[in-house]
């Protein structure tokens, strides 16, 4: 045994001397190391050692398979430095004194308005937390009291799938895990992606993005609401806007409103943007239902709490002058990188 020990380690030296690149030596890893490898066909014979044998045996066969293990990193290593090496040998010339262009590339409107969004709630004291884009059926309609007779469960509404997860219609699936993380008491929100299998027109888009917002505590009312929402759009617009709130039927708020904010580009007077209403349909929200609360674990008797949905998209379209809800997703650099300024 002790002899084919031996063999071995000389053998892998005169293998791996022969190595000149990463693919030679994964062979090289797999005829020692792998499952049909000559180390572990030497463990195989292990059981043919005698008795007061064995433990000396053990130590060396550990001893070679440690050995070839770090001769192998170390040859990757000086193979990867060899390959580096070489495309650096390839590369043409360049001169690093030459100027360069920082007008190239710009974060996408989305980016821009979100943060400025965000950190208007972190100032208000908000915990900012992320939602999954796959979500549990459970999640995504029962924690929020959505019935399986909802129009929403429907296979034309929502993608599902084939284990019977979802992608996430909408940021309210991940109210239950943020209620039961941070329990009562809390002031949380969670911006992220959506998506509905929607017909895709100027205003509907098969993946949107929302920035849901919830605040759980004892004597919470609809005028915390109106404040919050109110501190974010002074501070989106840099003006006053006004709100509205006007009755909406949502299975996980009770009571559930259309919250409207006034439009800051008319004043309310009315003008292409508003359809000359003056307002400007925002996000759905409402009083947090008992029923959503008791399937988190808090005690509805106890506590109550808003919730918001916020519809993003709609918010840096308006933010931004876009018409078509499209652009958002095309990629399309030059549209986009006007905005890199606008938004501001």
């Amino acid at each position: 045994m002790k002899d084919k020990i031996n063999q071995l380690s000389q053998e892998f030296e005169a293998d791996s001397s022969k190595i000149n690149d990463l693919n030679e030596l994964e062979t090289l890893r797999l005829n020692y190391m792998g499952k049909k490898g000559k180390v572990t066909e030497l463990m195989t014979h292990f059981r043919e050692v005698p008795a007061e044998l064995k433990k000396e045996m053990g130590m060396l066969i550990n001893n070679l398979k440690n050995s070839i293990e770090e001769k192998i990193v170390a040859l990757k290593e000086k193979l990867n430095q060899k390959a580096v090496e070489l495309e650096i040998s390839k590369a043409k010339a360049f001169d690093i004194t030459l100027p360069v262009d920082t007008k190239v590339g710009s974060l996408h409107p989305r980016t821009i308005l979100q943060k400025q969004v965000v950190d208007i709630f972190a100032s208000m004291g908000f915990i900012i937390e992320d939602g999954n884009e796959i979500e549990t059926e459970y999640n995504n309609f029962i924690a929020v009291n959505v019935p399986d007779t909802h129009p929403a469960r429907d296979m034309q509404d929502t993608f599902w799938l084939d284990n019977g997860e979802v992608l996430k219609t909408q940021t309210s699936a991940a109210q239950n895990r943020i209620l039961r993380t941070y329990g009562p008491k809390c002031k949380v929100l969670f911006p992220g992606r959506c998506f509905r299998n929607e017909a895709i027109d100027a205003s509907h888009e098969n993946t949107f993005f929302q920035i849901e917002g919830v605040v759980v505590d004892e004597n919470v009312s609809v005028a915390n609401l109106i404040y919050f929402m109110k501190r974010m759009l002074n501070g989106v617009f840099k003006k006053d806007i006004n709100v509205r709130l006007r009755p909406g039927y949502f299975p996980f708020t009770e009571p559930s409103f259309e919250l409207d904010a006034s439009c800051p580009f008319c004043g309310g007077k009315g003008c292409s943007t508003c359809g000359n209403s003056g307002w400007i349909e925002l996000c759905p929200c409402g009083m947090i239902h008992p029923n959503v609360l008791k399937m988190a674990g808090v005690d509805s008797e106890k506590y109550n709490g808003f919730a918001f949905g916020l519809g993003f998209d709609r918010l840096v379209m308006i933010k931004s002058g876009l018409d078509d809800i499209r652009h958002l997703n095309a990629g399309e650099i030059k549209l986009l990188k006007q905005f890199k300024t606008k938004i501001n």
